[in-house]
């Protein structure tokens, strides 16, 4: 898969979630998809993570995601940009990373944008100030 279509895979994940769209984000997972949150918790399983994500939205229902900065290398998306909540803890800098296979996302990976974490995952750009 190219860079470009994997960028847009990954955007159309985005918007899956800004639109709260649970089939949307099945069609873009592979079956044994898995969800890691930014503190290492993770939801593995399609079936399991469609019933996080449903959980999630009820949850935060105004939640969304910005996306900035965009580095494609090997199968996986990274993305940096900034989460929207009404709910602070949900708010601000982040960086997602997507793997990709067939097609499809097999992990979405969220990370809180700090230098450590760019260090981490390759990321050369300096880190947003929080």
């Amino acid at each position: 898969m190219n860079n470009d279509k994997a960028q847009q895979l990954v955007v159309e994940f985005n918007e899956a979630i800004h639109r709260q769209d649970v089939d949307a984000l099945a069609a873009l997972m592979t079956d044994d998809h898995t969800f890691i949150d930014s503190a290492n918790k993770a939801v593995s399983g399609k079936d399991k993570v469609l019933e996080a994500w449903g959980k999630f939205f009820r949850a935060f229902p105004d939640y969304r995601n910005t996306f900035a900065h965009f580095v494609s290398k090997e199968g996986r998306v990274t993305v940096l940009g900034e989460s929207i909540c009404s709910d602070s803890r949900l708010q601000g800098p982040a960086i997602w990373t997507a793997t990709l296979r067939v097609n499809k996302i097999v992990e979405w990976r969220v990370y809180d944008d700090t230098l450590d974490n760019r260090k981490l995952l390759g990321i050369e750009i300096e880190a947003q100030e929080a």
